[in-house]
């Protein structure tokens, strides 16, 4: 993490490069990293109303958008490219809320830009709810301290050599009780320098990715004590002769002055999912260890409680007051759709 300035710019000469004039669409791309379709499957009639240059120069690992009620969000898109998930958020934060992209590629900034005002059209605002600037995802510096709700990065953290301060900055525009919810590439151990060191692997998002482990130590000592793992899918393995895999993973976590537990500690709490998230009313997943049916009580951590009390989520979650410590939580395997709640933490 102690990269220096000219290695930091190095790496920003290749990603310009890269982005702004070697790749022109998805079948430019050598590796299968970042050619997800989940944003294509979850938001498809959105996608209908934005231009194709735009979609087509969207390179992502996964779908950076939170499952739940956005509107009115002040939302922050790092490495907001040519504004694919900028320009989906800005339909689901609605006129009322605003999405900021930030990129440091000339080409993909004008391309994004360009299309504000048709987008605009195509969604019936009658002004812009986003706007795009040239900046760097480890400072932001057009964006104030804690102002932001939410704030996405679909596989672009990767790419920054200093994802210390990237985290750090990330908690500094988040207000209190916000969320970052982002996708990207990790690895199942420390990437080797034979890939590390290969410029096209470096760009397409699979040299910069972290050991796993690595990565979530970092977002802890950026002050984010508990992110949750919302789902992983492996998008590549054996690279280059090398034995690893690479996996795309979606990761939260939130912002609270007060921290959270070091780990899952069971308190006695219970939590109640209203049924009220649209598109969501059946039942919410909230991460890869927590499945809320709509009114069926769900024993859960204190931190677990904390996220789905002081945050946007509380307007859909009953939370029952701790009681008194009972030990550690009992944390449970990962669910999925089919299966039944359970007492379960990460």
């Amino acid at each position: 993490m102690n990269t220096s300035t000219t290695e930091l710019e190095h790496v920003r000469s290749i990603l310009r490069e890269y982005y702004g004039r070697h790749l022109k669409s998805q079948s430019d791309l050598s590796q299968k990293a970042c050619c997800t379709d989940e944003t294509e499957k979850r938001f498809k009639d959105i996608l209908e109303l934005i231009p194709a240059e735009v979609k087509a120069k969207h390179y992502g690992c996964g779908c950076p958008v939170p499952e739940d009620d956005l509107s009115g969000l002040r939302v922050l898109d790092l490495g907001s490219g040519a504004g694919v998930d900028a320009f989906i958020l800005s339909r689901l934060v609605g006129p009322a809320g605003f999405v900021y992209g930030i990129d440091m590629t000339d080409e993909q900034l004008e391309v994004a830009s360009r299309y504000v005002p048709l987008v605009m059209k195509e969604f019936g605002y009658g002004r812009p709810n986003v706007s795009f600037d040239k900046d760097f995802i480890e400072v932001a510096e057009s964006i104030p301290d804690s102002s932001i709700d939410l704030v996405i990065s679909d596989c672009v953290i990767n790419l920054s050599p200093r994802k210390d301060l990237v985290f750090k900055t990330i908690h500094r525009v988040l207000k209190e009780g916000g969320e970052f919810y982002i996708s990207d590439i990790a690895a199942d151990r420390r990437v080797p320098e034979s890939i590390r060191n290969n410029a096209e692997l470096v760009a397409e998002c699979l040299g910069g990715a972290e050991y796993e482990h690595d990565w979530f130590d970092v977002m802890k000592d950026c002050g984010f004590l508990d992110p949750r793992t919302v789902n992983r899918m492996e998008v590549q393995r054996d690279v280059i002769s090398e034995p690893i895999v690479f996996y795309s993973m979606t990761v939260r976590a939130f912002k609270f002055s007060e921290p959270l537990d070091r780990r899952c500690e069971d308190y006695g709490q219970i939590a109640v999912y209203r049924g009220t998230i649209p598109q969501q009313k059946a039942r919410f997943i909230f991460d890869d260890h927590h499945m809320f049916e709509a009114h069926r009580p769900v024993s859960v951590c204190r931190n677990t409680a904390r996220m789905l009390q002081e945050t946007r989520l509380g307007a859909h979650f009953e939370v029952s007051l701790p009681i008194k410590h009972f030990g550690l939580f009992p944390c449970g395997a990962p669910v999925s759709n089919a299966d039944a709640p359970k007492a379960s933490c990460c």
